[in-house]
């Protein structure tokens, strides 16, 4: 038991030397936030590569910004279809019929007489609808949830200091 508890203490110790890697607070809010963000893309599977793409890119905590998008997997998953109405509220393409269920509800042999390549067509508006939903959301949020934890980790001793 001692040994995982050395080997846990560690690990805390690793993730708080890396989190705190002497950025600077706003810099550190930066990347939460956007990890959060983008942890939130309507799309399943693909935050965690751009997550790292984006801190690579933007030279970012990536300790930070992966930890930030692994909280909001939840959120990612209860949002889609939130964002998919949003997005069909104001798409062009909201006027088009989403994937018909109902008909798909009186005989399973409907769903084989549907086309695949229809399917996908609208799963693919679906999926159009659902990304412009949280783009819209996205920059806001960013910029919001960026004050409010600047704000935070100003507070922070260790992080005040690289200010």
């Amino acid at each position: 038991m001692s040994i995982f508890r050395s080997n846990w203490k560690a690990l805390q110790a690793l993730a708080t030397r890396e989190l705190q890697q002497g950025i600077a607070p706003r810099r550190l809010a930066f990347a939460l936030a956007l990890g959060f963000v983008l942890g939130c893309i309507p799309v399943i599977g693909i935050p965690t590569a751009l997550c790292a793409m984006v801190a690579v890119l933007f030279r970012l905590n990536l300790p930070a910004i992966q930890a930030a998008n692994y909280l909001a997997m939840p959120l990612q998953v209860a949002l889609i279809v939130p964002f998919v109405r949003l997005g069909g509220w104001i798409s062009p393409f909201a006027a088009r019929s989403a994937v018909d269920f109902h008909m798909l509800t009186h005989s399973p042999i409907e769903l084989i007489r549907h086309s695949s390549i229809h399917l996908l067509e609208q799963f693919g508006v679906i999926a159009g609808q659902a990304l412009l939903g949280w783009l819209l959301i996205a920059v806001p949020v960013v910029l919001l949830l960026t004050a409010a934890l600047t704000g935070l980790l100003r507070r922070v001793p260790s992080l005040a200091q690289a200010d």
